[in-house]
């Protein structure tokens, strides 16, 4: 893991990354909400409203606003080039754990202590939906990337899939009056059978209160992660949804769990005080990265980079899972680099790329930088786990070139 920027502050509850410029929001558990530019590590604006925590953030992915969701039960929507709240959405009964905008209609996503996950139309600043069926805190709700779906997870210990392809049809394109009606009582077309959304999956599975569930962006898949210290996946069809497996490893509760957006992985983070990546088809614990005193409550990815961050008990992190370029030194005509296990060499002249050697360990730790010794002809590579404070430095002696030697093996 390779931390490009860390911030010291209140406990962080949620995050968002800005889909096109280089700014984070974190929202506090002071009730301040942070952004962030993570490139430069300033401090831009500070909106401090809510009055007690703030859990749900998020920038809205064309327009200039972002959402915020606090345990005031209110809902607030800002414009961050006005630096201001341009309106509060009141309707929770309870503590308001997330708030998400939709990607194309003119929607957020609310999930609420008081049970109920709600639909809100920002434009007409109006409730459009309740749903009802958990029994317990609702701790998050997401908009399906695509279809017209949500996915919910409740501490009544169900992940459950909801159709609004109802709601859509009324409020995208309604009839006569249809809308307009809807708008005045949201829930009366449910007293008539013809609900605007509907559960479609209930999933059960989790032994505790589930905290997180995230669809995958191109699969038909779902992530949760719980109480039970558990992370699972799960598939749905159509008609169907049914868990796939199991991935243990944590050893408390699992505050969020994300699928990697381009890459076959999960990320997870907990009260453990660690982030861990997982295989997602082997299913297997592949890097796990502790802090010694924070306990972990929220993730989030970028939408377009190779970033993540993750919220903890005194600030955030944004970070890399891998280094994105190989560590290299020059000499002469020959670049010297490391990919995966190996140590190559890029001649200049020719534009031969040759294996030199194999690096000790396989490659599983990643190679933070590289310097050569002509006098030795040899490669000095340090290596960096997740604490950046120690590091590894292996000497490695360049075979001498010849006819039978492995560096003269070179890539098709």
């Amino acid at each position: 893991m390779l931390t490009n920027f860390e911030t010291k502050s209140a406990r962080v509850k949620g995050l968002s990354f800005h889909p096109k410029r280089p700014w984070i929001l974190a929202s506090l558990h002071s009730g301040v909400i942070q952004l962030w530019d993570y490139r430069i590590s300033t401090l831009i604006e500070k909106f401090d409203e809510h009055d007690g925590p703030v859990r749900g953030i998020s920038f809205h992915a064309q327009q200039p606003l972002f959402v915020s969701g606090g345990d005031d039960f209110k809902i607030k929507v800002w414009n961050y080039k006005q630096r201001r709240c341009i309106f509060t959405l009141l309707g929770h009964l309870d503590y308001v754990r997330t708030t998400v905008f939709h990607h194309e209609y003119p929607w957020i996503l609310s999930a609420s202590d008081d049970q109920t996950i709600r639909i809100w139309n920002w434009q007409s600043r109006s409730c459009i939906c309740v749903l009802t069926g958990h029994n317990h805190y609702v701790m998050c709700a997401q908009f399906h990337p695509t279809d017209d779906i949500i996915v919910s997870a409740s501490l009544d210990q169900t992940v459950r899939i909801w159709d609004i392809s109802g709601l859509r049809k009324k409020n995208v394109a309604p009839g006569p009056s249809g809308l307009d009606d809807h708008l005045k009582n949201p829930t009366a077309t449910d007293l008539f059978g013809q609900a605007d959304a509907v559960v479609k999956h209930v999933l059960e599975g989790h032994d505790r209160g589930v905290n997180w569930a995230h669809f995958h962006p191109t699969l038909p898949l779902i992530v949760s992660g719980a109480d039970d210290r558990q992370i699972k996946l799960w598939r749905m069809n159509e008609y169907k949804a049914w868990e796939v497996d199991t991935c243990r490893g944590h050893y408390n509760n699992v505050s969020c769990v994300l699928f990697h957006p381009r890459a076959e992985l999960i990320v997870s983070n907990s009260e453990d005080k660690s982030i861990r990546v997982w295989d997602m088809t082997k299913r297997q614990c592949i890097h796990t990265f502790r802090r010694e005193h924070e306990r972990f409550w929220i993730m989030a990815a970028h939408p377009n980079l190779n970033l993540f961050a993750a919220g903890h008990d005194s600030g955030m992190i944004v970070f890399k899972l891998e280094r994105e370029r190989p560590a290299y030194a020059v000499y002469g005509n020959c670049l010297y680099y490391v990919k995966e296990r190996f140590l190559r060499e890029l001649d200049f002249n020719t534009t031969t790329d040759s294996v030199v050697m194999t690096i000790r360990g396989g490659g599983k730790t990643p190679v933070y930088s590289m310097s050569y010794n002509p006098a030795l002809n040899a490669v000095l590579l340090c290596t960096r786990t997740s604490n950046l404070e120690n590091s590894t430095y292996d000497l490695y002696s360049i075979p001498q070139k010849d006819s039978g030697s492995q560096n003269s093996e070179t890539d098709s």
